[in-house]
């Protein structure tokens, strides 16, 4: 019976070993996988944020851009506005030598028909 109880107890530490073996490499096949995951996020976390900085450096220039133009159509109104007083003025300008001739005209003519 002793013989037997120390075989079985031996038996026993053996699969117990060959558990504790399995669980330990799958313990270390799962730490393994965790930093492998770990690496691949910190990849991604990466390469999102280069993704980031590189679409918030293209709006950044694009923005500039976008205020030179604005700028710059600022400027051609300014200029088109300036023209259009400068054109109404000599509108005026000419309206009143038109007016004074035709009275010229006018005034010729009543001369010419006496």
């Amino acid at each position: 019976q002793l013989q037997l109880t120390t075989s079985e107890k031996n038996e026993l530490t053996r699969s117990l070993e060959m558990v504790q073996n399995q669980l330990q490499e799958k313990q270390s096949e799962i730490e393994r996988e965790i930093s492998e995951y770990q690496d691949r996020l910190l990849q991604a976390e990466k390469e999102h944020q280069d993704a980031l900085t590189e679409a918030n450096r293209k709006n950044e220039v694009e923005i500039e851009a976008c205020h030179e133009k604005i700028s710059s159509l600022e400027h051609f109104i300014r200029s088109q506005k300036l023209e259009i007083e400068h054109l109404k003025s000599n509108k005026e300008q000419l309206n009143n030598c038109l007016k004074e001739a035709n009275q010229a005209l006018g005034e010729l003519l009543k001369t010419k028909v006496r």
